[in-house]
């Protein structure tokens, strides 16, 4: 009597390697997330987690960006201190910042579709800079124009109010988030890994 095995593979190798890269994209953006500045014209901090947003999408691409993002979401929904400040809970996805954290997925998402020009990979770095900016320019309006209509929603602001609290606060520091994407995609120690 013999016995045989064979190996099954439930999930291809590809597809392994890709929740793995959007695992660690999301604990990124989580990391990020700890990085706080007060933001003196607004309730809300300004936080690294865009950038991490918008190297979901350069890295990853218009399909696994989002999916890093609603990992991102469903881990700190779960319990997990990936919100600002190590902040977790559903509470937090119905509050303040609400709007912003429910972008990230879509803007990673565009971000992605622009630099890769669909849904198929390139190689991000072989995309020139007015793409690279260009699509990180749209992933801010997409993150902004969520984030403002969230603080309209949640704290009945107007939308005045609103856009200058929860975007025109923040445009210095989302320019710098853009200068330091574009830096890593450029960079050689990146492009050698």
């Amino acid at each position: 009597m013999s016995t045989r095995t064979e190996s099954v593979d439930l999930v291809g190798d590809e597809a392994a390697v890709n929740l793995a890269r959007a695992a660690l994209f999301a604990a990124l953006v989580g990391a990020f997330a700890y990085v706080t500045f007060p933001n003196p014209i607004s309730p809300v901090s300004v936080t690294l987690q865009v950038l991490g947003v918008f190297l979901a999408g350069i890295y990853l691409g218009p399909v696994w960006g989002p999916a890093a993002l609603v990992l991102y979401l469903v881990a700190g929904a779960l319990g997990a201190p990936v919100f600002e400040g190590g902040s977790a809970g559903v509470g937090v996805l119905v509050g303040q910042s609400a709007g912003y954290l429910w972008s990230y997925p879509l803007a990673a998402g565009v971000v992605g579709a622009v630099v890769h020009r669909g849904t198929a990979l390139r190689d991000p770095a072989a995309a020139g800079l007015a793409t690279l900016v260009g699509a990180m320019v749209l992933g801010t309006v997409v993150v902004y124009g969520l984030g403002i209509a969230g603080l309209m929603l949640v704290l009945s602001l107007g939308p005045v109010e609103a856009a200058t609290v929860g975007a025109l606060a923040f445009l210095p520091a989302e320019a710098l988030k853009i200068a330091a994407a574009v830096g890593i995609v450029r960079s050689d120690a990146i492009a050698a890994a």
